[in-house]
Protein backbone atom coordinates (compact mmCIF):
# COMPACT_ATOMS: atom_id res chain seq x y z
CA UNK A 1 0.00 0.00 0.00
CA UNK A 2 1.40 3.30 -1.00
CA UNK A 3 1.99 5.97 1.86
CA UNK A 4 -1.07 8.48 0.33
CA UNK A 5 -2.96 5.14 0.41
CA UNK A 6 -2.26 4.46 3.40
CA UNK A 7 -2.77 7.66 5.41
CA UNK A 8 -6.70 7.74 3.21
CA UNK A 9 -6.99 4.50 5.43
CA UNK A 10 -5.91 5.49 8.37
CA UNK A 11 -8.26 8.85 8.36
CA UNK A 12 -11.07 7.14 7.57
CA UNK A 13 -10.74 4.49 10.12
CA UNK A 14 -10.54 7.32 12.65
CA UNK A 15 -13.10 8.94 11.30
CA UNK A 16 -15.47 6.45 11.22
CA UNK A 17 -14.04 5.75 15.14
CA UNK A 18 -14.73 9.37 16.31
CA UNK A 19 -18.33 9.15 14.83
CA UNK A 20 -18.92 6.27 16.70
CA UNK A 21 -17.80 7.52 19.86
CA UNK A 22 -19.48 10.62 19.26
CA UNK A 23 -22.81 8.71 19.05
CA UNK A 24 -22.15 6.95 22.17
CA UNK A 25 -21.45 9.82 23.95
CA UNK A 26 -25.05 12.02 22.86
CA UNK A 27 -26.75 8.77 23.38
CA UNK A 28 -25.80 8.25 27.05
CA UNK A 29 -25.89 12.25 27.42
CA UNK A 30 -29.49 12.71 26.76
CA UNK A 31 -31.00 9.09 27.29
CA UNK A 32 -31.07 7.46 23.85
CA UNK A 33 -31.28 3.99 23.49
CA UNK A 34 -28.25 3.18 26.02
CA UNK A 35 -30.42 4.64 28.24
CA UNK A 36 -34.50 4.30 27.27
CA UNK A 37 -36.50 2.64 29.50
CA UNK A 38 -37.63 -1.59 29.07
CA UNK A 39 -39.45 -1.14 26.13
CA UNK A 40 -36.88 1.14 24.29
CA UNK A 41 -38.89 4.33 24.74
CA UNK A 42 -37.97 6.87 27.34
CA UNK A 43 -40.58 7.26 29.99
CA UNK A 44 -40.27 11.22 29.82
CA UNK A 45 -40.83 14.09 27.56
CA UNK A 46 -39.19 13.98 24.65
CA UNK A 47 -38.57 10.31 24.72
CA UNK A 48 -35.85 11.00 27.29
CA UNK A 49 -35.20 8.34 30.12
CA UNK A 50 -35.06 10.27 33.28
CA UNK A 51 -31.28 10.25 33.14
CA UNK A 52 -31.37 12.04 30.10
CA UNK A 53 -33.81 14.31 30.95
CA UNK A 54 -32.56 15.80 34.02
CA UNK A 55 -28.84 16.20 32.09
CA UNK A 56 -30.84 17.87 29.09
CA UNK A 57 -32.31 20.89 31.78
CA UNK A 58 -29.01 20.67 32.90
CA UNK A 59 -27.56 21.76 30.30
CA UNK A 60 -30.10 23.79 29.10
CA UNK A 61 -30.16 25.75 32.14
CA UNK A 62 -26.81 26.26 32.03
CA UNK A 63 -26.27 27.75 28.24
CA UNK A 64 -29.38 30.25 29.11
CA UNK A 65 -27.54 31.70 31.86
CA UNK A 66 -24.25 31.84 30.25
CA UNK A 67 -26.78 33.51 27.16
CA UNK A 68 -28.02 36.09 29.65
CA UNK A 69 -25.01 36.93 31.09
CA UNK A 70 -23.66 37.77 27.31
CA UNK A 71 -26.90 40.05 27.15
CA UNK A 72 -25.66 41.74 30.20
CA UNK A 73 -28.08 40.18 32.68
CA UNK A 74 -28.03 37.90 35.61
CA UNK A 75 -30.18 34.81 35.54
CA UNK A 76 -28.60 32.09 37.94
CA UNK A 77 -29.38 28.39 36.41
CA UNK A 78 -32.24 26.33 37.90
CA UNK A 79 -31.56 23.35 39.09
CA UNK A 80 -33.38 20.51 37.84
CA UNK A 81 -35.42 19.93 40.66
CA UNK A 82 -37.06 23.66 39.74
CA UNK A 83 -37.53 23.08 36.29
CA UNK A 84 -39.05 19.62 37.14
CA UNK A 85 -41.36 21.48 39.99
CA UNK A 86 -42.25 23.72 37.23
CA UNK A 87 -43.89 20.81 34.62
CA UNK A 88 -45.21 19.47 37.40
CA UNK A 89 -47.22 22.35 38.01
CA UNK A 90 -48.57 22.87 34.60
CA UNK A 91 -52.68 23.30 35.05
CA UNK A 92 -52.62 24.01 38.68
CA UNK A 93 -52.62 26.30 40.90
CA UNK A 94 -51.72 26.01 44.93
CA UNK A 95 -54.77 26.35 46.80
CA UNK A 96 -56.88 24.72 43.59
CA UNK A 97 -58.17 21.32 43.06
CA UNK A 98 -57.58 20.39 39.57
CA UNK A 99 -61.60 19.97 38.95
CA UNK A 100 -61.65 23.75 40.09
CA UNK A 101 -58.60 24.97 37.94
CA UNK A 102 -60.15 23.82 35.15
CA UNK A 103 -63.60 25.48 35.34
CA UNK A 104 -62.14 28.78 36.69
CA UNK A 105 -58.99 29.06 34.30
CA UNK A 106 -59.45 25.96 31.65
CA UNK A 107 -55.71 24.77 30.80
CA UNK A 108 -54.19 28.60 32.04
CA UNK A 109 -53.26 29.72 28.76
CA UNK A 110 -55.48 32.92 27.56
CA UNK A 111 -56.99 33.16 31.13
CA UNK A 112 -53.83 33.97 33.01
CA UNK A 113 -52.24 35.59 30.56
CA UNK A 114 -50.79 39.23 31.57
CA UNK A 115 -48.12 39.94 29.15
CA UNK A 116 -46.27 41.03 31.46
CA UNK A 117 -44.26 37.53 32.33
CA UNK A 118 -44.92 34.55 34.45
CA UNK A 119 -42.44 36.65 37.25
CA UNK A 120 -45.04 39.48 37.43
CA UNK A 121 -47.92 37.49 37.37
CA UNK A 122 -49.77 36.99 41.28
CA UNK A 123 -50.42 33.37 40.91
CA UNK A 124 -47.14 30.69 41.11
CA UNK A 125 -47.75 29.34 37.86
CA UNK A 126 -45.83 26.48 35.89
CA UNK A 127 -44.07 28.95 34.13
CA UNK A 128 -42.94 31.49 37.29
CA UNK A 129 -41.82 28.15 39.48
CA UNK A 130 -40.14 26.60 36.70
CA UNK A 131 -37.84 29.85 36.46
CA UNK A 132 -37.25 29.60 40.69
CA UNK A 133 -37.48 31.96 43.07
CA UNK A 134 -34.00 33.70 42.97
CA UNK A 135 -34.24 34.55 38.92
CA UNK A 136 -38.19 36.07 40.06
CA UNK A 137 -36.36 38.17 42.54
CA UNK A 138 -33.49 39.49 40.10
CA UNK A 139 -36.63 40.62 37.79
CA UNK A 140 -38.86 42.19 40.32
CA UNK A 141 -35.60 44.08 41.41
CA UNK A 142 -35.52 45.64 38.23
CA UNK A 143 -36.84 49.03 36.96
CA UNK A 144 -39.50 48.50 34.41
CA UNK A 145 -37.84 49.37 31.45
CA UNK A 146 -34.94 46.58 31.79
CA UNK A 147 -37.93 43.73 33.09
CA UNK A 148 -39.08 44.43 29.77
CA UNK A 149 -35.44 44.36 28.13
CA UNK A 150 -35.11 41.23 30.86
CA UNK A 151 -37.74 38.74 29.17
CA UNK A 152 -36.81 39.66 25.88
CA UNK A 153 -33.56 38.44 26.10
CA UNK A 154 -34.76 35.46 28.15
CA UNK A 155 -37.78 34.48 26.15
CA UNK A 156 -38.37 36.21 22.78
CA UNK A 157 -41.77 37.79 21.99
CA UNK A 158 -43.91 34.83 24.03
CA UNK A 159 -42.94 35.44 27.50
CA UNK A 160 -45.25 32.51 28.40
CA UNK A 161 -43.44 29.98 27.40
CA UNK A 162 -40.33 28.92 29.35
CA UNK A 163 -37.96 26.00 29.24
CA UNK A 164 -40.01 24.12 31.70
CA UNK A 165 -43.00 24.70 29.87
CA UNK A 166 -41.79 23.95 26.86
CA UNK A 167 -40.89 20.53 27.84
CA UNK A 168 -44.07 19.55 29.75
CA UNK A 169 -45.88 20.58 26.42
CA UNK A 170 -43.37 19.06 24.40
CA UNK A 171 -43.25 21.65 22.53
CA UNK A 172 -40.39 24.42 21.89
CA UNK A 173 -41.78 26.01 18.66
CA UNK A 174 -43.00 28.80 20.52
CA UNK A 175 -39.55 29.20 22.56
CA UNK A 176 -37.27 32.65 22.17
CA UNK A 177 -34.60 34.75 23.39
CA UNK A 178 -31.86 32.66 25.25
CA UNK A 179 -33.94 30.15 26.38
CA UNK A 180 -34.51 29.44 22.66
CA UNK A 181 -30.16 29.40 21.44
CA UNK A 182 -30.18 27.04 25.10
CA UNK A 183 -32.88 24.63 23.61
CA UNK A 184 -31.23 24.20 20.21
CA UNK A 185 -27.72 23.60 21.52
CA UNK A 186 -29.14 20.81 23.61
CA UNK A 187 -32.01 19.05 21.50
CA UNK A 188 -32.01 18.51 17.92
CA UNK A 189 -33.71 20.13 15.06
CA UNK A 190 -36.66 17.56 14.75
CA UNK A 191 -37.45 17.97 18.78
CA UNK A 192 -37.99 21.97 18.08
CA UNK A 193 -39.99 21.66 15.25
CA UNK A 194 -44.26 21.96 16.28
CA UNK A 195 -45.12 18.77 14.58
CA UNK A 196 -42.51 16.85 17.09
CA UNK A 197 -44.48 13.79 18.33
CA UNK A 198 -42.06 11.82 20.71
CA UNK A 199 -41.49 7.89 19.89
CA UNK A 200 -43.76 6.50 22.44
CA UNK A 201 -46.89 8.81 21.60
CA UNK A 202 -46.23 7.74 17.86
CA UNK A 203 -46.16 4.04 18.27
CA UNK A 204 -49.29 4.85 20.28
CA UNK A 205 -50.91 6.58 17.47
CA UNK A 206 -50.34 4.02 15.20
CA UNK A 207 -52.13 1.35 16.62
CA UNK A 208 -55.14 0.73 15.26
CA UNK A 209 -56.89 0.84 18.63
CA UNK A 210 -56.04 4.26 18.95
CA UNK A 211 -56.93 5.33 15.42
CA UNK A 212 -60.37 4.43 16.48
CA UNK A 213 -60.18 5.45 19.51
CA UNK A 214 -59.35 9.10 17.80
CA UNK A 215 -62.80 9.17 15.72
CA UNK A 216 -64.81 8.60 18.89
CA UNK A 217 -62.54 11.56 20.30
CA UNK A 218 -63.37 13.35 17.33
CA UNK A 219 -67.00 12.81 17.63
CA UNK A 220 -66.90 13.23 21.14
CA UNK A 221 -65.63 16.86 20.89
CA UNK A 222 -68.02 17.49 17.65
CA UNK A 223 -70.77 16.73 19.97
CA UNK A 224 -70.18 19.75 21.76
CA UNK A 225 -69.22 22.06 19.52
CA UNK A 226 -65.69 21.26 19.11
CA UNK A 227 -63.29 20.25 16.00
CA UNK A 228 -60.01 18.86 16.79
CA UNK A 229 -58.65 15.55 15.55
CA UNK A 230 -55.99 15.32 18.11
CA UNK A 231 -56.04 15.87 21.93
CA UNK A 232 -52.31 17.71 20.99
CA UNK A 233 -54.03 19.81 18.80
CA UNK A 234 -56.10 21.77 21.43
CA UNK A 235 -53.28 23.42 23.60
CA UNK A 236 -50.92 24.81 20.53
CA UNK A 237 -53.62 25.97 18.78
CA UNK A 238 -55.37 28.02 22.30
CA UNK A 239 -51.87 29.12 22.03
CA UNK A 240 -51.61 30.64 18.41
CA UNK A 241 -54.85 32.51 18.90
CA UNK A 242 -53.70 34.13 21.61
CA UNK A 243 -50.40 35.08 20.58
CA UNK A 244 -52.04 36.43 17.00
CA UNK A 245 -54.62 38.46 19.79
CA UNK A 246 -52.18 39.98 21.59
CA UNK A 247 -48.60 39.46 19.80
CA UNK A 248 -46.80 39.23 23.17
CA UNK A 249 -47.80 42.35 24.66
CA UNK A 250 -49.00 43.49 27.94
CA UNK A 251 -52.85 43.11 28.26
CA UNK A 252 -53.09 46.89 29.37
CA UNK A 253 -51.77 47.99 26.17
CA UNK A 254 -54.16 46.63 23.61
CA UNK A 255 -56.37 47.69 21.72
CA UNK A 256 -60.82 47.76 22.29
CA UNK A 257 -60.49 45.10 19.52
CA UNK A 258 -57.45 42.87 20.68
CA UNK A 259 -59.36 42.71 24.56
CA UNK A 260 -62.74 41.61 23.36
CA UNK A 261 -60.89 39.16 21.29
CA UNK A 262 -59.33 38.27 23.77
CA UNK A 263 -62.26 38.11 26.44
CA UNK A 264 -63.89 35.68 23.95
CA UNK A 265 -61.07 33.42 23.80
CA UNK A 266 -60.86 33.11 27.29
CA UNK A 267 -64.71 32.39 27.56
CA UNK A 268 -64.14 29.63 24.56
CA UNK A 269 -60.81 28.19 26.52
CA UNK A 270 -63.13 27.71 29.71
CA UNK A 271 -65.78 25.72 27.75
CA UNK A 272 -63.57 23.79 25.81
CA UNK A 273 -61.56 22.39 28.66
CA UNK A 274 -63.57 20.07 30.47
CA UNK A 275 -64.96 19.29 27.05
CA UNK A 276 -61.61 18.39 25.95
CA UNK A 277 -60.40 17.05 29.12
CA UNK A 278 -63.72 14.64 29.61
CA UNK A 279 -63.31 12.86 25.81
CA UNK A 280 -59.40 12.25 26.28
CA UNK A 281 -59.93 10.71 29.84
CA UNK A 282 -63.00 8.63 28.64
CA UNK A 283 -61.64 7.65 25.43
CA UNK A 284 -58.56 8.03 24.72
CA UNK A 285 -56.79 7.17 27.90
CA UNK A 286 -57.52 4.16 28.77
CA UNK A 287 -56.38 3.03 25.52
CA UNK A 288 -53.48 4.52 25.97
CA UNK A 289 -52.35 3.07 29.18
CA UNK A 290 -53.23 -0.46 27.23
CA UNK A 291 -51.20 0.16 24.10
CA UNK A 292 -48.17 1.63 26.58
CA UNK A 293 -48.17 -0.97 28.76
CA UNK A 294 -47.80 -3.85 25.97
CA UNK A 295 -44.99 -1.58 24.14
CA UNK A 296 -42.73 -1.77 27.06
CA UNK A 297 -43.69 -5.25 28.12
CA UNK A 298 -42.21 -5.86 24.99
Amino acid sequence: MTGGKAFSAKFLALTILAAIVLSIVVLIAFGGVAATDKGGFGGEEFGLSRAGLVKAIEAGESHIAACMREAGFEYIAASYKTVRRGMQADKSLPGYSSRRFIDQFGFGISTLYTGLGPQSSKHKTAAQIGLGARNVRIFRNLSPADQIAYNRALMGDNTDVTFAVGLEIEDFSATGGCTRKAIEQVFTPEQLKSTYINPLDAAIDKDPRMIAALERYVKCMRAKGFNYNHEKEVEPDLRRRLFEITQGQPVQTLSVEATAALTELQGYERALAPVALHCEERILDPVADEIERELRAG
